[in-house]
């Protein structure tokens, strides 16, 4: 039996559902979700195996215009997203007009490659809005496919799968059989804090964190871990670990329990917060944390 492989890069403005479809598609929780944008900072890859297919799947950060070196970075990998795909998948939502970038959304009309269009959260929906959405995109975007989906609710999403499967090119596997994803075991400690600090923190403090693990040792039945919770102002360490140091804890606990179920072992986690002036608008500081700088 031929077998196929390719990448798959999910593209879309921020806070559409890209998180939560890629992880659906994977099985895995690779992606962090919350309910504020720009969650997603790096391009992070889910890979998908079964005998006869390998799915690369790609979630990247939501298309904003940069307003610093961080997020130029974060657009970067957006960019590289568009240079290797096999298949794309433009994610909007209901409600939604167009991509916040307009030279991105460009590329999407003339692209060379299979464009899904996946219109996402319709349980949000009625049946003659979600027409009316259809057709708009369908004017906007004539070449692409068009698929109403609910990522959170796994509606639709097996179709799509399907679909993709039967676009991708006839090619030996890209990554060994058994691997989920191109991310170091570190990344997905970081993501999962950060996440933590997503849910739990306000304003501005989420957007000037960046989390850094300095020590995973892993033995037969436990993961050691002590990771660095960046900030850039004085203040913002204040906020953080909070009365006695109450909100640091409350991060450290719902970040082990979360990976524990990850790595399926138990953990012991130490968090730490440090000041790192203007880390985000630093080229140097942004390539040690794995942007492009």
């Amino acid at each position: 039996m031929a077998h196929k492989a390719g990448f798959v890069n999910i593209i879309g403005n921020p806070n559409v559902g890209k998180s939560t479809l890629m992880n659906a598609f994977v099985g895995e929780k690779l992606s962090i979700i919350t309910s504020k944008a720009q969650t997603t900072r790096h391009r992070i890859l889910g890979i998908v195996n079964g005998d006869d297919f390998q799915v690369i799947l790609s979630d990247t950060p939501g298309i904003i215009k940069p307003a610093y070196e961080l997020q130029t970075s974060m657009m970067d990998f957006v960019k590289s997203a568009f240079e290797d795909a096999d298949v794309l998948l433009y994610m909007v939502e209901i409600g939604e007009k167009a991509l916040k970038d307009e030279a991105f959304f460009k590329k999407i009309q003339n692209s060379k490659i299979p464009v899904l269009l996946l219109l996402n959260k319709i349980d949000t929906s009625d049946q003659e809005t979600l027409e009316a959405q259809m057709q708009h995109w369908q004017d906007l975007l004539p070449k692409a496919e068009i698929h109403p989906i609910s990522a959170l609710e796994n509606f639709n999403v097996k179709e799509v799968f399907n679909r993709i499967l039967e676009l991708l090119p006839e090619a030996p596997p890209y990554y060994p059989k058994d691997q989920l994803t191109d991310k170091p075991e570190r990344f997905f400690v970081n993501e999962t804090i950060r996440e933590k600090i997503l849910l739990h923190y306000k304003k501005e403090i989420p957007y000037s964190v960046e989390v850094e693990t300095e020590e995973f040792m892993e033995d037969d039945d436990i993961i050691r871990i002590r990771s660095v919770i960046m900030v850039e102002r004085d203040t913002q360490k204040g906020i953080i670990i909070g009365h006695k140091g109450s909100a640091l804890k409350r991060v450290g606990v719902e970040a082990r329990k979360d990976l524990e179920k990850f790595f399926d072992k138990q953990v012991h986690i130490e968090l730490y917060v440090k000041v790192n002036k203007n880390w985000r608008s630093n080229s140097q500081q942004l390539r040690r944390f794995g942007y492009n700088g």
